[in-house]
């Protein structure tokens, strides 16, 4: 029995020792797996690490040195979004052209690559040159209510609605387009439901500021969302890409409801006489404040200019506009009531020439006739380069006998510094780029920047086309990419290009002269002619002689060449060219264009 224990004793041990050494073994293998797993983690922290340390690309495409044509291309991994589409207005150097649009081959370059629009508010300046670039990227377009329905009703007039992919957003949604996540955040600006937009990338979050001021009693919605960017400056931002529109003027810019209080002194103070308001169709907060006014004082509103219809009509079936029972005509009813019963809310407050307002003043509108007793309101600041045509209008209403009121009846959309550095404190970005200005805003906003203690290396100045990398360890500007503007004419052709309006500058400095005749090119003379027509050359007074002179010159030219040469269109054409500026020059005139005309009989 006692060798019968024993023998069990020892079998027990050796179990017990095996089962020892398998678990030994099992440790071993757990611990090596655990050390595998480990530095499998701490490859794949590297990759990520690598991943995060790469740079960002921002484009600017539009937006910079002018007010107007934002747009900005974020580009990550070789994924693109664009914040803003917008457009400028021709200033009166660029003859017969419209509109400007911001030249996006470097996007039609990588179209595969661009996955969304981004749109902050829906002034023309961001949505304008929408129905143009959709024609080139169809991708989806993201934007607020208002925004959104504003950018619709601009696609249906070009017929481009069905195609289009837009996608409303309320704010504080976040929502992925490829490897961007995005939140559209409150702000204020001089329309509503305008939005900051911060798009958060693996190399950091860029905050986009849209255009906006700080305003905390608005005239519709809530306050700007200050919170969420202090959440947002707690998290950490990479880079602020702000409003510098304002930058140069300091302290704050006046809450909107300011401007009501002065429209209810103006209309207390001309309670007898006709009022017209000239505003930005897309101001909606300042045509409310407008009607309410009118309201009070039992006035009917009339709305007039195509633009102002639209926008007002939009922002009123959406419920952004509240438009009070019976107090809305239209324009044909405006015989009905008389002067003290009516306001006529207008456009043309830019002094654009084919604004309502500025037919009235050119005593060319249809329907409204200005009075001598009628009071007319300026309820805008004119945009750098509008003050000349801002002026002529202004000089036009007054000549007509109407009292034009400009002062105290506008305040900004924009930002003034102190609201700036509100922005800078509560986001706390590494890097600040100043966008939406000329440079001398730019510059001025860089500077609050610097005051604030930011290096001059993390502020920076970028040229439109310019490609700046951004990282947590540095920025830098890499490369440049095609840009600049792209000219629309009135008959919509994009793309006019710098040659057409060289000629056209140059016809109207230079004026044109046409010389046309007919040779029998066969035997050699002047059948007819030449004929000379000018326009813009001569004066009345010297023309007669002048051109007497011209036709003499140019007829014996061709005599000449017809009697010693085979004759040659081409050279015909030069020959007339070339005497005439011979002779021109020779009597101190300026040379006009020439056009020559030549009909052949053989």
């Amino acid at each position: 029995m006692a060798k019968k224990a024993k023998t069990e004793q020892s079998a027990g041990k050796k179990k017990q020792t095996t089962s020892k050494q398998t678990e030994q073994k099992q440790n071993k293998k757990k611990t090596s797996a655990v050390k595998q797993s480990a530095a499998n983690k701490k490859q794949n922290t590297a990759v990520k690490t690598k991943q995060v340390s790469d740079s960002l690309k921002v484009i600017p495409l539009g937006g910079l040195e002018q007010i107007g044509m934002n747009m900005t291309a974020i580009e990550y991994n070789g994924k693109i979004v664009v914040i803003d589409c917008g457009m400028a207005f021709a200033d009166d150097t660029l003859l017969g052209i419209d509109l400007i649009i911001p030249d996006i081959t470097y996007l039609k370059q990588n179209k595969s690559k661009v996955k969304a629009f981004f749109i902050t508010h829906g002034h023309e300046d961001h949505i304008g040159a929408i129905p143009y670039i959709l024609k080139e990227i169809n991708v989806p377009i993201y934007g607020t209510k208002l925004t959104i329905a504003l950018i619709r009703k601009k696609l249906e007039e070009t017929k481009l609605s069905d195609s289009a992919k837009l996608k409303i957003v309320d704010y504080g949604q976040k929502f992925y387009v490829s490897d961007f996540k995005v939140e559209f955040i409150r702000t204020n600006h001089s329309i509503s439901d305008a939005a900051a937009i911060a798009i958060r990338t693996p190399a950091g979050l860029i905050y986009h500021t849209g255009d906006f001021k700080v305003d905390y009693t608005p005239v519709y919605g809530d306050a700007m969302n200050l919170w969420r960017m202090a959440e947002l400056g707690q998290k950490g931002v990479l880079a602020v890409f702000s409003d510098s529109t304002n930058a140069m003027r300091p302290g704050y810019t006046m809450s909107e409801t300011t401007v009501g209080e002065r429209f209810d002194a103006l209309f207390a103070e001309h309670q007898k006489q006709r009022i017209i308001v000239a505003t930005f169709a897309s101001n909606v907060d300042r045509v409310q404040q407008v009607i309410n006014t009118a309201y009070k004082y039992k006035r009917k509103v009339i709305l007039e200019g195509r633009s102002m219809i639209n926008v007002i009509e939009t922002a009123t079936e959406l419920g952004y506009i509240n438009m009070p029972k019976n107090t809305l005509i239209s324009i044909d009813e405006l015989g009905n009531y008389p002067d003290n019963r009516i306001v006529i809310i207008t456009t043309g407050s830019q002094g654009e020439s084919m604004a309502a307002l500025s037919r009235m003043a050119a005593k060319n509108h249809k329907k409204i006739n200005i009075r001598s007793n009628d009071v007319i309101i300026f309820s805008s600041n004119p945009i750098p380069g509008n003050e000349k045509a801002v002026a002529n209008v202004m000089n036009e209403l007054s000549a007509l006998g109407a009292k034009v009121i400009f002062e105290q009846t506008h305040v900004s959309g924009h930002a003034c510094q102190e609201e700036i550095k509100l922005i800078y404190t509560l986001l706390k970005p590494k890097y600040v780029i100043p966008v939406h200005g000329e440079y001398r805003h730019r510059i001025a906003n860089a500077q609050i920047a610097y005051n604030m203690g930011y290096d001059e290396k993390n502020v920076f100045l970028i040229d439109t086309g310019d490609i700046l990398e951004l990282s947590e360890k540095k920025g830098k500007v890499t490369g440049h990419v095609q840009s600049g503007g792209i000219y629309v004419d009135n008959s919509g052709v994009e793309d006019v290009g710098r040659s057409i309006l060289d000629d056209r500058k140059d016809l109207s400095e230079r004026g044109v002269l046409i010389v046309s005749a007919c040779l029998n090119t066969t035997e050699g003379f002047v059948i007819s002619g030449p004929e000379i027509f000018t326009r813009g050359w001569v004066y009345d007074g010297e023309s007669e002689k002048l051109i007497e002179d011209v036709r003499k010159i140019i007829y014996n030219a061709l005599v000449d060449y017809l009697s010693r040469n085979h004759y040659n269109r081409g050279k015909a054409k030069m020959i007339i060219a070339d005497e005439l500026r011979k002779y021109l020059k020779n009597h101190n005139n300026k040379g006009p264009m020439i056009l020559p005309f030549i009909l052949e009989v053989e």
